[in-house]
This record gives structure tokens, sequence and C-alpha cells, in this order.
């Protein structure tokens, strides 16, 4: 049976790749997806593409906090 720092650095190993590859993915993609509405004068839509960045923004940094947690630093 693995030992409490090795499920640790598994599930931080898990959510590094949850934070860097879909919330990284995701945040760019509406980044994206916002200057073109933009440009084509949606502006609440654009609006609202922003909204969802910032709470991208605020979950990544709640996830990265986790991941030091776990990793002791």
């Amino acid at each position: 049976m693995p030992n409490n720092s090795d499920c640790n650095v598994a599930t931080a190993d898990a959510l590094t790749l949850l934070l860097l590859h879909n919330q990284h993915a995701l945040g760019a993609a509406i980044e994206e997806i916002t200057h073109w509405i933009s440009g084509d004068g949606a502006d609440i839509v654009a609006d609202n593409a922003v909204a969802a960045l910032g709470a991208l923004d605020a979950n990544a940094k709640a996830i990265t906090e986790a991941i030091m947690k776990l990793r002791g630093c």
C-alpha cells in the first residue's frame, strides 16, 4: 500500500495536469472567442466570456495552492 506521501505526489500530479492542460486550454479558447466576438460588436457575450475567464483564473489559483500544499511547499 502506498504511503501518504506517494498519494500526495500522485494527487498533485493529477491536479497539475488539470491545471496546465485543461484550465489553461479552456482559458485560451475563451479568450480567443472573446476577441472574435468583440470584433463583431457582441459586447454582452464578450463580457460574459471575460467573466468566465475570471472564474478560470480564480480556480487556477486555488488548484495551484492545493498542489503546493500536497507537495509540502
